[in-house]
């Protein structure tokens, strides 16, 4: 008898616009917004969330920017959440941007996330900025694994099977409207782009990236629609 599928992943199927591919066997979906798939784990990945950058960049610079980054993050991660269903999500460090923007964190912003984590397995993997727990609910750990992959802030040069964040990827194709965030992938690991909505990025072209990946990669860039394009290696 053939496998059944589940409504929500039905619906998802219909829905979305995302790139599939595979790493080392574990069939993985980049999606618009910038967050990993993973449908056979109900697994949903995000990295470098940065909630509270307004705020440490007035505590630390006394520059003012809108307050609004934390609900447009949340929104797209509610979005993202009822899509796919997911049951678990892993968090790639660098969710908040010091640990005293992730203490400052609105209530109204604090009780939005906590009602999504809330029946979920939730891991939060510690990143440079947020090299400590917050009293927020769910797990701190400094790496996870599941199935096979690694989930971890940042990449290592000779890790197979691993997912990370860390440096905000960013690509520019002619057509494309501007450089847009973007992951990148080769058959040993994938690095997502920022999901957060104040984030710098860093050339997917930057020596510092292509050096951590092997022909073929490919980057995927976010937006309306994920657009797959090859990455040169260094």
């Amino acid at each position: 008898m053939g496998k059944i599928a589940h409504p929500t992943l039905i619906a998802y199927e219909r829905s979305m616009n995302d790139c599939r591919f595979t790493l080392c066997g574990a069939a993985l979906a980049a999606m618009p917004s910038g967050a990993l798939w993973w449908p056979d784990a109900w697994l949903l990945v995000v990295a470098d969330l940065h909630f509270g950058k307004a705020e440490r960049i007035a505590r630390r610079q006394g520059l003012m920017l809108p307050p609004w980054e934390a609900e447009a993050t949340l929104d797209r991660l509610s979005a993202d959440l009822e899509a796919t269903g997911a049951r678990e999500v892993i968090c790639l460090g660098d969710s908040f941007d010091d640990l005293a923007a992730g203490n400052a964190l609105p209530e109204s912003a604090r009780l939005r996330l906590t009602a999504l984590m809330a029946g979920r397995r939730w891991v939060w993997v510690m990143g440079n900025h947020d090299p400590g727990p917050l009293d927020l609910g769910g797990t701190w750990l400094n790496e996870v694994g599941v199935q096979g992959l690694t989930f971890r802030h940042e990449a290592r040069m000779q890790a197979v099977g691993e997912v990370s964040g860390h440096y905000h990827p960013k690509l520019a194709l002619p057509g494309a409207g501007g450089a847009r965030p973007c992951f990148l992938y080769d058959s040993c690991r994938v690095i997502l782009p920022a999901y957060g909505a104040y984030t710098g990025g860093l050339s997917a072209r930057d020596p510092s990236l292509t050096r951590l990946f092997a022909p073929p990669a490919f980057a995927v860039l976010t937006g309306q629609r994920a657009i797959l394009a090859p990455l040169a290696c260094a």
